[in-house]
């Protein structure tokens, strides 16, 4: 019988203006979070051991500083006012070897060696597991971190002219450096490891641990100022930046700060198209619960006289809460098929700009259309409850 009160007065033009405005403004959501999962990698591919928001700065050389003979170093002052500008997290140094470096391997029936740099930075900068980048006086293997470009030129520069095969990063990681360290009337041979490659730092990095003491036993431990510095920032595009570094003759590495402004145009971007989406949803929200509550205005006397009889509230509810939640899911459900076809119209491109795409990407855009169903279904049922409720 409730059903039968609810489908004598059903508008079936009011329903189907809900179903559409709340389909667009959730395909708009889900739409806006996927599209920014897979596009913002474009400009934020970072190195997986490297914190994201970092800038790497130098300062600028010039002609007439060169033959004035300033080093480009920076002071003790000028890092301590890099720490107090807001826009800065944390500054770290890069620490230079003071002491000979040179690495030979040995590889195809080849005995390969060059003259080699090494520098270090703050532990806290470099994301690689502990038991992967660590470093305890007396340890022989010493763990690297290289350019990836420096792979690159082996494969497809040195390796082709001399008829030599190609490496993959897999194999490099496997491949022992012999590291031959000098100075302060020592020599001794290491091992070395190479346990990731980069995009973005043009150095070569080993622990900070490992760098002290080696500094300390080959290099005399001299005294030192650095030339380049590692700063975490809270964002990338704060102008502040771009302002104090031109102010103070600093350059950064990258073009860091570009890409970094590109992301926070992308994410205003995505977050204008999805406050949209939002507000249709919510306009869509309310199309229903008005078109539910001319229904029980409809069948207000049939409905008390029915709660009169004996039916208790929560039951006279469910047909209109069943109809409300049958319809937000419907929604849901089309909504991922949209997505999915929509994003597998764009992926095509992606997948030649970014290597690694998965369909894993989508769970984040599901997860936030099932708790904007899970909100409204359960908004929606408790204003119907007490909407009867308000009969008595």
């Amino acid at each position: 019988m409730l059903w039968k009160l609810l489908k004598q007065h059903i508008s079936v033009a009011q329903l189907v203006g809900f179903f559409i405005a709340n389909l667009c403004g959730m395909v708009i959501v889900m739409l806006g979070i996927q599209f920014y999962n897979d596009v913002s990698p474009v400009f934020t591919q970072e190195d997986s051991f490297i914190k994201k928001d970092y800038i790497v700065v130098t300062k600028k050389v010039s002609t007439l500083g060169s033959i004035a003979g300033k080093s480009g170093t920076f002071s003790s002052y000028e890092v301590d006012d890099l720490k107090l500008q807001p826009f800065t997290v944390q500054v770290g140094a890069f620490q230079p070897a003071q002491f000979k470096v040179s690495a030979g391997i040995s590889f195809g029936g080849m005995d390969m060696s060059t003259a080699m740099f090494l520098e270090s930075v703050p532990d806290n900068f470099v994301d690689v597991k502990a038991d992967a980048w660590k470093y305890t006086e007396g340890q022989d293997e010493i763990p690297i971190i290289i350019p990836r470009n420096y792979l690159n030129l082996y494969n497809f520069g040195f390796a082709r002219s001399r008829n030599l095969p190609q490496l993959s990063e897999g194999m490099v990681g496997l491949v022992s450096l012999n590291l031959y360290l000098s100075g302060n009337g020592m020599r001794e041979m290491k091992k070395g490891r190479i346990v990731g490659f980069s995009n973005r730092l043009n150095t070569i990095l080993v622990p900070e641990a490992f760098m002290r003491i080696a500094n300390a036993t080959y290099g005399g431990n001299k005294s030192w100022e650095p030339s380049r510095l590692i700063i975490e920032v809270n964002n990338p595009a704060d102008e502040r930046i771009a302002g104090y570094f031109s102010d103070n003759g600093y350059e950064t590495e990258d073009n860091k700060l570009d890409s970094g402004k590109i992301t926070w145009f992308l994410k205003l971007a995505v977050g204008v198209v999805m406050t949209v989406g939002l507000v249709i949803s919510i306009l869509s929200f309310y199309i229903l619960l008005l078109s539910i509550y001319l229904l029980l205005q409809k069948n207000m006397d049939k409905l008390e006289n029915l709660i009169l009889m004996g039916y208790s509230v929560s039951r006279v509810a469910v047909p209109y809460q069943v109809l409300t939640v049958v319809m937000n899911f419907s929604v849901l459900i089309l909504s991922v098929i949209i997505l999915l076809l929509v994003r597998s119209v764009y992926i095509d491109a992606l997948s030649d700009i970014i290597t690694d795409l998965g369909d894993r990407n989508v769970l984040q855009s599901c997860i936030c259309g099932v708790i904007l169903f899970v909100l409204v279904s359960a908004y929606n049922i408790i204003a119907i409850r007490r909407k009867i409720k308000s009969i008595l």
